[in-house]
């Protein structure tokens, strides 16, 4: 059961990492590191965050605490002006920490304690804990995606109008197995 778990959350992960990825896509340079105004983050500024989080949280997670003293969390949200290159190697970086670090892991270890800012976490609870934040932050980006793209936004879901056509298609098949990455 709990390398279900482990499978499960992998799957998740990936899955936001691809919608965030597929936002990218649809991206010019210039857009990535737009802000709505001085307080709202761009697409650069949340990756920034994000992979400062991945990396801090998920590397020596059995010896370290997960808020390392070296992570600059404030830097994490200064405007930038960096490159699609840049955008998407600190993309990479983050998510690699994270799927080494549960690549990693096994069965046994979901019920040691790890620490987070000095408090005590399962691993199974500390990996519950980013599997709200990371999607939440993705969510983000998905939104000033579609802002920036406007009508020219290709859906990453089921597009507006289609979900009949959708529905229908799904009902005409054997029932199977729910995999997470299937469309909502």
């Amino acid at each position: 059961m709990e390398n279900d778990y482990i499978i499960s959350v992998k799957k998740q992960f990936a899955y936001y990492k691809s919608l965030g990825e597929k936002t990218f896509e649809q991206l010019t340079d210039e857009q990535l590191c737009w802000q709505y105004n001085p307080e709202s983050n761009s697409v650069a500024m949340i990756v920034n965050h994000l992979s400062g989080n991945m990396i801090s949280r998920w590397t020596d997670i059995f010896t370290t605490d997960g808020e390392k003293p070296n992570r600059n969390r404030e830097a994490e949200f200064a405007p930038s002006n960096l490159t699609r290159q840049t955008v998407l190697a600190t993309w990479e970086l983050g998510w690699k920490c994270l799927f080494d670090t549960l690549d990693g892991l096994t069965g046994d270890d979901l019920s040691k304690i790890i620490y987070i800012r000095n408090q005590g976490h399962t691993v199974m609870e500390a990996i519950n804990r980013q599997l709200a934040h990371y999607p939440y932050h993705v969510g983000q980006i998905v939104f000033l995606g579609k802002m920036l793209c406007d009508e020219s936004w290709a859906s990453l879901s089921i597009p507006r109008g289609k979900s009949e056509n959708y529905n229908a298609d799904k009902f005409a098949k054997e029932k199977r197995k729910v995999h997470f990455t299937d469309e909502e």
